[in-house]
Order: structure tokens, then C-alpha cells, then sequence
């Protein structure tokens, strides 16, 4: 049985972009102005650093070119760099990790050029040490006390979090830093997931009117530079969510997208399935 899935793509002025399956409502909107955009580099699973810049909404062909920059004191040496040829994609770029402050850096050669935030690596995946978990002391209970029931519209926030590893897992199979999990696109998120959920609807725009864009400037992201969205309803996990969304050329041109930086996933069940949301944007 299909499940039915929804994606929108923005950046900046960019309004849609849909490939529907099922029930999904797609919108159209006029082509983006040609920009680049550089991802913040990061250390991949085998301990090389790994950055990306990607070339949107362009109609000609140019030379994009990638460089990862070591920040010290005085000029910053360029470590490694690569090129592609082409009118929209993709170019990616590894080195072997040292520790230290790096960023990227991306030019076209048509007046477009992009410059990802500074991170120190430290050379283990992810780019930083894995936290040591703190033990928390057992939760005492008596033989009577009768388990809180959760909530049907809130499956958890174990399942959004699932999201967004496995999205970063497809990302990183595909040349992408790591999406952050941001509060505020998960509040836009949640709040759309509760909405379809409650009022019993499937789609990227309220039944008050109100599309992503506006749910995700309310939560508070800003500035917003590149966002997006994907939808699903029915699937019953998150890894069966995120394969969906992957076959779908549409959704997974938005997990794919080396532009965006940050997510926020929702999550919420209803008698006809769990509604899942995905909002995507950069700074």
C-alpha cells in the first residue's frame, strides 16, 4: 500500500517544487534566482573531512568551484579544493583530517560566490567527541503507581530525533554535512504534524491558509536564506518514512540538499496514521 507524501522546496524567493505519490499536493512557482551555497564542513564515518557546494536556479553553464579553508592567524591557507562543470549540482571535496578550524568556500565565476560558517573538527565522526552520558539515578515508583499514557497527537520526540539521524545518514551517503536539529523548524514541524493530525487534512498548506513559509518565519528561524518542506502520512516508522520520502525524487532532492543546514522534524498519530513533517532552511 502507497503512503501518501508531500515535498516543497524554497530558497530565498523560490516558492515550490512537488513530486507528488498518491494523495500529495504539489504548487508551482516562478524559477529562483542562480546562487551557490557552501555546507559547513565536517569528519565522515572514515575520518576525512568532507565539505560540499551546491548551484540552484541557474539556467547557464559554469565552472563551480569548492575550497576548504583552514582559519590561522594571518592568511588562511587553502587545504584542498575541486571544481565541476555544469548548469545546477553538486561538488564535493575530502582531505585527510587534521584538527582544527575550517570553512568553505564556493564561486561559480559568474558573480555568485558562498562562504559556509567556520567549525573546529576534532577528526572524530561528526566532527566532535562523543559526549560521555551522565548516569541518572533510578526513578523510584511503588507497586501502585499507574504508568502516564502518552499522548496520541505526540508519539515522541525518540521518533523525530530517529528522523533526522537517518536523514543525515542519506545525506552523508550523498556528499551533505549533517543537518542540525533546530527547536524552532521543529515547533513549525510538530505544529503542522498536530494540525493534519487533528482536523483530519493532508497538505503543505493550512486549512487557516497559512503555507510553510509562514509557519516556519513564525517559529522564530531567521534570517532565512534557503527552507523547505516534506510530508508523509501512514508510514508507521521512521526508517519506513525516510525510505519513502527516498524514492521520491522530490523529497529526496530536499533530504539530498547540500544548501540546507538545519531541521525540525514533527511527529503525530491520528485514528488514520502518524502524520510526519519535515522542515528544512538555512541561515
Amino acid at each position: 500500500m502507497r503512503r501518501p507524501l508531500g515535498a516543497l522546496l524554497c530558497l530565498g524567493s523560490l516558492a515550490a517544487l512537488s513530486t507528488p505519490i498518491a494523495t500529495a499536493h504539489a504548487a508551482a512557482a516562478p524559477q529562483a534566482e542562480c546562487r551557490v551555497y557552501a555546507a559547513k564542513p565536517y569528519v565522515t564515518a572514515a575520518g576525512r573531512i568532507q565539505a560540499s557546494a551546491a548551484r540552484l536556479g541557474c539556467d547557464d553553464t559554469a565552472l563551480v568551484r569548492i575550497r576548504i579553508k583552514r582559519a590561522v592567524p594571518g592568511t588562511d591557507p587553502i587545504v584542498k579544493s575541486a571544481s565541476r562543470q555544469g548548469t545546477n549540482g553538486r561538488v564535493t571535496v575530502k582531505l585527510r583530517c587534521a584538527p582544527g578550524v575550517y570553512y568553505a568556500v564556493v564561486t561559480d565565476y559568474r558573480g555568485n560566490s558562498g562562504r559556509s560558517r567556520p567549525v573546529r573538527l576534532s577528526c572524530s565522526p561528526t566532527g566532535t567527541p562523543t559526549p560521555t552520558p551522565k548516569p541518572t539515578p533510578a526513578p523510584t515508583s511503588s507497586a501502585n503507581t499507574t504508568p502516564t499514557a502518552t499522548p496520541s497527537s505526540a508519539p515522541g520526540s525518540s521518533l523525530s530525533e530517529e528522523v533526522v539521524r537517518l536523514t543525515n545518514v542519506e545525506r552523508q551517503k550523498n556528499g551533505c554535512g549533517p543537518l542540525v536539529s533546530d527547536p524552532q523548524l521543529r515547533s513549525a514541524a510538530q505544529g503542522h504534524s498536530d494540525d493534519m493530525a487533528a482536523k483530519n487534512y493532508f497538505s503543505h498548506t493550512s486549512q487557516d491558509g497559512r503555507d510553510m513559509t509562514a509557519r516556519i518565519r513564525a517559529s522564530g528561524f531567521s534570517p532565512m536564506r534557503a527552507w523547505a518542506e516534506n510530508i508523509a502520512m501512514g508510514q508507521r516508522t521512521p526508517a519506513e518514512v525516510v525510505t519513502a520520502w527516498m524514492n521520491s525524487s522530490g523529497h529526496r532532492a530536499n533530504i539530498v540538499n547540500c544548501a540546507y543546514t538545519h531541521l525540525g522534524v514533527g511527529v503525530a498519530n491520528s485514528s488514520r496514521g502518524i502524520y510526519w513533517t519535515q522542515n528544512f532552511a538555512r541561515h
